[in-house]
This record gives structure tokens, sequence and C-alpha cells, in this order.
């Protein structure tokens, strides 16, 4: 990725306003790049000007890692069926190393408990829990209710699972909104507070709410984090017009992991993919940060396993950062320093101005086809550029040709799958000209 080696004041003062000052003031910092900033910026900018430099990510000889994390995750927090560090405990024993638990309007900071009644599923459930982390740390109570559990916070489980480098947990909320038959969700991920869910009279105002309150709240605490646009075409509610009308949305999942979100579309409905990309070319038109895509899990079922299920493990990010902070994360992200995936991993990812180079990291007897896709300059719809039957591949805009992303298939099944996704594949993100 294009990286900038600014002084942390630059940084910070860069990821506050990434979006909301962007179009202020426009400093050339090297060639045809040229970033959009506050005039504040560009005074501190033209301080630390000295120490700008530019680098290519790599894998073999950057000073970065390689960070795997799902940003999107419930448990008995709200619609979940099982307790929070059962999940924490199945993400970090498969390789996991960030979570971001993103419970519908709630997070876990204060008393919350579970009535367990005759539910076997909670039956199970507390089975598990108990043989797993033993009887002193289950806290019960029992009524003329029932019995009850009471649900660790955040606080409380987080020392069990987080160590320096190996494995995070992020704080998260999914704002959760309704307007008529549609659910509006959002992912606020590292947010400090919770964002209660916003009224409006249109899709596009109560997104727009939302995105504007996460803003506003990283503005007031000065602590990174970002919001993203969860499944949109689950129940069809949010349509490629009310996407593009969007103003600071940089994030959206072209993969989640749920069995009822269409990620594939239907005959009256385009599928995430080629939303996607439909959207960047209406955003590169209006001057719009690109729109960067995400694959998540969404799990919520621990229990029961199948296409008809929300299951763990089905669509995550691998994050290039410095370190395994939220503040590297975030950085990261917002840079377009990650890829998605159901199970195709690179051993190398290298994006510059106009160029990818993609390697694989290739299993034994599984077969890979790489495309280039992307839009032409003027044009109105997205295509592909170049296939490349193999393991690696390099793809360079050419003039007339406006951006290219890269996504490998291949023809491993998944073990999980939904819809018809039943192979592995990978996305990059998009890159343009100066970026």
């Amino acid at each position: 990725m294009i990286r900038f080696a600014f002084q942390i004041l630059m940084r910070v003062q860069l990821a506050r306003n990434h979006y909301l000052f962007r179009t202020v003031v426009q400093l050339q910092l090297f060639g045809n790049l040229r970033v959009m900033v506050s005039t504040k910026t560009a005074f501190i900018y033209l301080l630390g000007l000295v120490v700008v430099s530019t680098s290519c990510r790599t894998v073999d000889t950057d000073t970065g890692h390689w960070y795997k994390g799902n940003l999107h995750t419930h448990s008995y927090w709200s619609d979940g069926d099982d307790y929070p560090e059962m999940i924490m405990d199945w993400y970090q024993s498969h390789g996991y190393q960030f979570v971001a638990l993103s419970e519908h309007n709630i997070i876990a900071d204060h008393e919350k408990w579970v009535r367990i009644g005759q539910d076997s599923l909670k039956k199970v459930a507390l089975n598990n829990y108990r043989g797993r982390f033993g009887d002193d740390w289950v806290v019960d109570q029992l009524d003329e209710n029932g019995l009850a559990i009471k649900l660790k916070t955040l606080e409380e489980y987080r020392p069990i699972f987080e160590e320096p480098g190996k494995f995070l947990i992020i704080q998260s909320e999914e704002i959760t909104n309704q307007i008529g038959d549609k659910p509006l969700h959002l992912n606020a991920t590292n947010l400090r507070n919770l964002i209660e869910p916003q009224q409006g009279e249109s899709v596009v105002e109560i997104l727009q709410k939302s995105i504007d309150a996460v803003q506003q709240q990283r503005e007031e605490t000065d602590q990174p984090m970002i919001i993203h646009l969860n499944h949109p075409n689950f129940h069809y509610a949010v349509s490629l017009e009310d996407m593009i009308a969007l103003r600071g949305e940089q994030f959206f999942e072209v993969f989640n992991g749920h069995p009822q979100v269409h990620n594939q579309g239907d005959s009256a409905h385009i599928g995430t993919e080629e939303m996607w990309d439909l959207v960047n070319i209406a955003y590169l038109r209006q001057g719009k940060p690109m729109l960067y895509a995400l694959g998540t899990d969404d799990s919520h079922n621990y229990h029961r396993m199948g296409r008809q299920w929300s299951n763990s493990g089905r669509g995550w990010v691998m994050v290039y950062a410095n370190e395994l902070t939220p503040e590297a994360i975030i950085e990261a992200l917002e840079a377009g320093s990650f890829y998605a995936s159901t199970g195709v991993t690179f051993s190398k990812l290298e994006t510059e101005e106009g160029t990818i180079r993609i390697e694989v990291a290739a299993e034994p007897g599984v077969h890979y086809h790489i495309q280039f896709i992307g839009c032409r300059q003027g044009g109105d719809h997205s295509e592909v550029f170049e296939e490349v039957d193999g393991v690696s591949g390099t793809f360079t805009l050419q003039p007339d040709q406006l951006f290219v992303r890269a996504k490998v298939l291949s023809d491993k099944q998944h073990p999980n799958p939904i819809e018809q996704l039943d192979m592995e594949m990978a996305w990059t993100q998009p890159v343009t000209h100066s970026h």
C-alpha cells in the first residue's frame, strides 16, 4: 500500500479528519498523489513535511504483520446463542488475532442476566460454559423464575484472552435501526460509548445519522473508530442509490456469512460485489473516498451448523498493520491495507499507484484463478480487465481505466458455505492511478 511516514501528530490529525475535512485543502505530496485535508492539517503537514515518505507494502520486507479478524459477531448480549467467552475461545483457537463483538444496540459494560428456563440449547450452552471455565467463573441465580446466568462484561473476560501481539478484542456495536420493514444495520468498531438507534424519514437519513453519530463520537473522544454498512441485501433494505447518497461511508460487507443476507442478490436485485463497483464509480465521480469491502461472519449460532445457520469461520479480513492494537487496525483499514477472504490467503499483496501485485499462499492440489476487475474512465459498469490461471499476477491500470481490484477464486470447497458461494475466494481493495 502507499503509506506515509508522517510524524505521530500528522497521522492522528489525518485519521481524525478522514472524511469531514477532505474537501477543504488539497496538498500535493508527490507525483500525482493528492490528499484533501483541512487548513489546520495543511499547516501541520508543512511542519512535518521533511518526514514524509512512501513505501510499497509487502509481506516479506516491511515491519508490519498480517492479522486475521472478524468484525461482526453476536453473543447472548444480544441475539447470539452462546456466552462471549465461549465465542472468543473459538476464534482464538482457530487462528484469529482480533474479534469485534458487535451486539445490537448494546455494549457489554453493565449487568445482564440470561434466563435458562427449559430451553435445551441454553442448557447445552451452559454445560459447555461450565465445563470450559469452571463453576467458580459462572455466576448463577435461582429464583421463582428459574435459573439465570450473569453475563460477564467485556472488561471482566478480556484479560482471559488478550495478549499483546497475539489476540485483541475490539469493543463494537451494531447500530440497529428500522424503517417500515427495512432493517438498517451498521457496525461501529472501536467505539467508546453506546450509540442509540437513529430515527429518520428515509433509509438514507437514518443511515447518515448513524454515520454522523460515529464521526461525532470520534471527534469528541479523539479515539479512532470506523463505521461500516452491514449486509445491504438483508431484506433488500439498502439500495444502490441509497449507498451512493451516503457521505462518510468508507466500508461495507461484500461478504456476510448470515444465510439470509443475499450476498449474490437475485433476479431482481444486484449482488453486493456488483454494488461495490457501481458505488465506487459514483463515489469517484463525486470526489468521495473509495468504498472498501469487508468479509464478516455475522455469527449468531454456535451449536447448530449448516447453510441455514449463521456460523463462525465463513468470512474475515486480513489486515496488514504495524501492531495489534485497535488504533493500528483502524489505521490500516482506513488506508485500505487489508483484504477480505472466505478461505484464500495471500503470501504477498502489493499495491501502489495503479498497480496490484498478488501471490497466493497456495495449498497443495488447489487451483486458483485471479481476476482483475475494474471500470474504464467514463464507464458506468465494471468489467474483467485480465484473468490469470495460477497463484500470482500483476496488473497496472492503463490511462483509460479508472480503478482495478483483484478477486481470487479457488476450486477448494468451503467447509461451511452459504448461498451458492461454495468455493473459497478473496477480494483485494480497489486502487486508482493515484492510490
